[in-house]
Parts: C-alpha cells; structure tokens; sequence
C-alpha cells in the first residue's frame, strides 16, 4: 500500500513543480531586468569605471610610505660603477617615512578626474540603453507568444468546426443527400485544419522558449500568459517623437557623454606642456649606525618639473586626443541621425499596424458572413462544397489575420516607445 502512495505523492510533487506559471507583461519585463546576464555585465562595467575615478583622483591625495634598511657593508668599500650617486656604503640599521604630495599640475589632474567621471556616467547610460534593449526583447517575445497563442486557438476552433461540418456531410452522403465527393473535401479540408493546429501549437512552444530566454532562465519555462489590453491610437506626430527621442535615448546621452570626456581629455593633454609642482618629505632615524652619521634625519623639499623636450611626445599626445574627440562627436552625431530615421520608420509601422486592426476587423465580419451565406446554401442545395471549402479558409484566415494585427500592433507600438526612449 506504501508504494502506489509514494509513487502518487511523488508524480503530485512533479506535477506542481511542472505547472504553468503565470505571468503578466510587467512581471516578464521585471524577471528580465533581475536575471538577464547583460545589464548584470553592464552593471558591473560602470562600477569598474568607477574605480578608475578613484585611481585618477589619488593623485590629490599625499602618498606616505614607510621603510626599514639594514646595510652590512665591507670596510672601506665604495661603489665604483653604476649611475651618478654618492659611492660611500655605510653600515646601518634605520626606519623612517618618507611624504610626497603633488601641489598643482596646472589643470592636468582635474581635466583627468572630470574625463573619468563623464565616462563613468556615460557608462550608466549604457546600462539604461541595455535595460531598454532586454524590456523591448521581452515585449516583443511575449507579443508574439500572446499572438501565436491566438493563431492556436483559432486553428483549434477550426478544427472543431470542420471536424462538425465533416460529420454533417458525412451523414447526409449516407442518406443519400450529398455525394461522396463532398465527403472527400470535407475531410480534406479537416485534415488541412489539423495540419494548422499542430504547426500553431508548435509555433507556440517556440514563441515560450523565447520569451524564457528573454526573461533570463536558462531553459525553457512553462508559462501561462495574461493578455494585454490599451488604447489604440496612431502615432503622434514624427517631429514631437524625434525631438522626445534626441532628448531621453541612453545611447544618445551615453556617446555625448564621451564627446565631453574627449574635450577634457584634450585639456589634460594640454596641460602637458605646463610644470608640475610637488612637496616632498623623509623623517627617521637609525639606532644602529656608524659614527660619522647621527641618529635621526629629516628633510623636506619642494620639486618643480618643467617639461623642455622629449621628442614631440606630448605635441603627438594632444593631437591624438584632438582626433579621437573629433571621432566621438561624429558618432554622436551619426546616432542622431540613426535615432531620428528609426522613430520615423517605427511611427509609420505603428500607422500601418493601427490601420490593420479594422481592416481585419472588417474582413473578419464579411468572411464570417459569406461563411454563413455559404452554409445555408450549400444545406438547400443552392451551391457545391467547393463554396463551402473556400469560404471556410476565408474565414480561418480572416481570424488569424484579425488576432495577428492585433498584437503587431501592440509589438509596433513597444518597439517606438524603444527608440523613442521610454522603456527603462
């Protein structure tokens, strides 16, 4: 008795872990955003620029070390090649710090640190142009799975409504009141039916395979999808959408960001040319030393570095600043460009796909008509089934194309609110 038990308790187990979750279209987006490796990896990347501010902006700050030496030396022994120094080799043991503090560099350090910060920042923006790239994946993907989902319905309605038909005309060629040929279309056109729901429900296991991806899971999810309801209405006028999309497009604000980085770096590259000035400082003492040397020492200095020549390093430093500047204004202004011819084309897709919902509307309601119309004459008599037949598909696809404009049109209208710049 234990076993059937167990067996069953287990097959519950698996049954509930495999049912369908469901999910609305803001859930989706927001599963996306929290498991989609990419805006982790973009994420992660601004917080790496942001070190590199940190780095930069040590140069403010004094930098203090501290040492101990221990020398045995030979005596008398003096070091008798090498660079210019002071030969004499002293036994001693010794400890002390030394301080060295950068005073000004003319400009070249700030110019550096606000360089840094502008690409941090345009880095952020990156990641709010990737969060929008992964949102309008995962609209797209759920308006199609939303959209094949319907197609499945309507082919499995078909189904149901042919498979009747066929057993009407059945009947009536065994009373003798249709031919056999109306039979072989009859099951003709219910084996073309199921052909449709098998190629839909497949259409629709791949359309959740994508939506899962989108939304970050590594494998296919069972899901169970609400469907989406808003106003529909055309697209606002171009002109008012392109100047939206100049002003909130993260890629936009990310690359000007890098135009404004690339003038500072110029200044700093700039600054070159001017002196350098530091403070420097070494304290300590050696409790073990020889006669001639005291037991304490401190000493400080001011340095100044005045560059003369090094063979138009920094001439060529600046100049290739200059040219990458130029570079990234270029693109910033190729991208404007691009954004404003892609919100023109995606407003006109919107246009279109807004048209198409009462059309199909329209056609729908004439096909269901001529398929009735069809009907009653084929019952008195007045017509073949071949009018039947055609006004069967008619109708089919007259459905299909009703449910299909409807979530085009839902896809189109995301994927302007995308370059228009209001996905997050």
């Amino acid at each position: 008795m234990k076993r059937p038990f167990i067996a069953f308790t287990l097959f519950g187990v698996v049954a509930f872990a495999q049912a369908p979750a469901r999910v609305t279209l803001e859930e989706a987006v927001n599963t996306a955003l929290k498991n989609n490796p990419r805006v982790s990896a973009d994420f992660l990347t601004a917080l790496a620029a942001g070190e590199i501010t940190t780095q930069i902006r040590s140069n403010y700050y004094p930098v203090i070390s501290a040492a101990m030496t221990g020398v045995g030396a030979a005596p008398e022994g003096r070091i008798a090649a090498g660079a210019l120094n002071n030969p004499i080799i002293i036994s001693r043991l010794g400890m002390g710090g030394t301080i060295g503090q950068m005073l000004t560099d003319f400009g070249r350090t700030s110019n550096l640190v606000a360089a840094s910060r502008l690409r941090e920042q345009s880095q952020r923006e990156y990641v709010q142009a990737t969060r929008a790239q992964v949102a309008l994946a995962v609209y797209q993907a759920y308006f199609t799975a939303l959209r094949t989902q319907a197609v499945q319905r309507v082919a499995e309605q078909t189904v149901q409504a042919r498979q009747v038909l066929a057993d009407q005309v059945g009947a009536l060629a065994q009373a003798k009141l249709k031919s056999g040929l109306d039979v072989t279309f009859a099951e003709v056109n219910l084996a073309e039916a199921k052909i449709l729901a098998a190629s839909a429900r497949n259409e629709y296991q791949a359309a959740l395979a994508t939506l899962s991806s989108a939304m970050g899971y590594p494998r296919p999810q069972p899901l169970t999808l609400d469907d989406v309801t808003g106003a529909e209405a055309p697209a606002p006028q171009v002109e008012a959408l392109i100047d939206e999309a100049v002003g909130k497009r993260p890629e936009l604000a990310a690359v000007r960001l890098e135009v404004e980085a690339a003038r500072r770096q110029v200044k700093a590259e700039q600054a070159l040319n001017r002196p350098s000035v530091g403070a420097y400082a070494a304290f300590g003492g050696a409790p073990a030393h020889d006669d001639r040397m005291k037991g304490r020492y401190a000493a400080a200095g001011l340095s100044i570095t005045v560059p003369v020549f090094n063979g138009y390093l920094f001439k060529a430093r600046q100049a290739e600043a200059d040219l990458r500047a130029q570079v990234v204004d270029q693109r910033a202004r190729d991208l404007a460009n691009t954004i404003a011819r892609d919100v023109t084309v995606s407003a006109l897709h919107v246009d279109t796909a807004y048209q198409n919902l009462a059309l199909t509307r329209q056609l729908l309601e004439q096909a269901q008509l001529s398929l009735d119309l069809a009907q009653e004459r084929y019952k008195l008599g007045l017509s073949s089934f071949v009018e039947v037949s055609q006004a069967q598909l008619n109708a089919t696809n007259a459905e299909i194309r009703t449910a299909t404009a409807k979530y085009d049109y839902f896809a189109q209208r995301a994927l302007l609110d995308y370059q228009v710049g209001r996905l997050r």
